[in-house]
């Protein structure tokens, strides 16, 4: 089964039925502060040169990362999502589909995803080898693969991103080195060897690469993960490549996004009074637009938080 839809699904209030977040922690999913960082990094800062592009990822789990994605969608690009979302069929091991029927629904993800951002994503409800027909090429800057673990599907998962990808743009794979998913790792540096994909940033979890030029993307987040407290970047030659490598022990969490739902009162709560003449709760400034604020270009930051003033 394959649907494709950017509206909640019909007939379900997924925002009215299921717990709302109040901040990414609260969010389930395995999505460390370093990976917080980067995503950050590469979608905003490290992107703010380049022209509109869409944004893609391949299985969000209950949209932890997807959060921080559409945090970063500029006027004219779109996010497209495509994951199974806990359907009958499609899973390549029994294990994994009892485990995402357990903790995985299509409206989890959308109640999680719209605490945070007014507009759902296009989502495309189906396995990821339905993307080629429905992703144009050269359309995407930004693509997170983090569907299936076996290695032909991850094999066949890049060569989409390739096609989907513009020159420049940025593919990041999850569990690349992960104990349990040795297919990815396969794939992975299959791509880096013969596919021609240039790894920028090694993390813990993910690798970050690019088919364009590594060495200005690196050498500016080298520059930026200097500051980052516990980080200790340094830089692996790999196959005549410079790589950037850090760890996410001790990094400290950034201030990430806070809902745009607050926390309903407690039972006898008074409600704090609203200003004369207000017509909706100010919307308080989401903590990742905070971040990717103090990501940007000094010159630039200084200039926004004049505006905000």
């Amino acid at each position: 089964m394959t649907t494709t839809s950017s509206e909640a699904t019909p007939g379900q209030d997924a925002d009215s039925e299921l717990p709302r977040p109040s901040c990414l922690e609260d969010v389930p999913g395995w999505f460390w502060p370093l990976d917080q960082r980067l995503f950050a990094w590469f979608l905003g800062a490290g992107a703010a040169d380049t022209p509109p592009g869409d944004l893609l990822e391949m299985g969000c789990y209950l949209g932890k990362s997807t959060v921080v994605m559409g945090e970063f969608l500029r006027t004219g690009e779109k996010m497209t999502v495509c994951d199974l979302f806990g359907s009958d069929d499609g899973y390549t091991k029994e294990a994994t589909k009892a485990f995402y029927q357990k903790s995985l629904t299509r409206r989890a993800f959308e109640a999680n995803y719209s605490a945070f951002h007014d507009t759902l994503p296009e989502l495309v409800e189906g396995r990821t080898d339905v993307l080629p027909e429905l992703i144009a090429e050269d359309s995407c800057r930004f693509i997170h693969i983090d569907a299936s673990h076996m290695y032909d599907d991850v094999a066949d998962d890049i060569l989409t991103a390739k096609s989907a990808l513009r020159e420049g743009g940025i593919l990041v794979l999850d569990d690349y080195r992960t104990e349990h998913t040795p297919g990815v790792a396969a794939a992975t540096w299959e791509a880096v060897f013969r596919h021609g994909l240039r790894p920028v940033m090694l993390s813990s979890n993910k690798l970050y690469g690019t088919w364009g030029d590594p060495a200005p993307l690196r050498d500016a987040l080298l520059k930026e993960l200097r500051g980052v407290p516990h980080c200790n970047p340094e830089i692996q030659r790999i196959a005549g490549l410079d790589v950037l490598r850090a760890s996410r022990a001790k990094i400290p969490a950034p201030e990430l996004v806070t809902s745009r739902h607050p926390a309903p009162a407690k039972s006898g709560a008074v409600p704090a009074p609203r200003a004369a003449g207000a017509g909706t709760p100010a919307r308080r400034p989401s903590a990742v637009r905070r971040l990717a604020v103090d990501l940007l270009p000094p010159l630039v930051t200084r200039a926004v938080r004049r505006a905000r003033r």
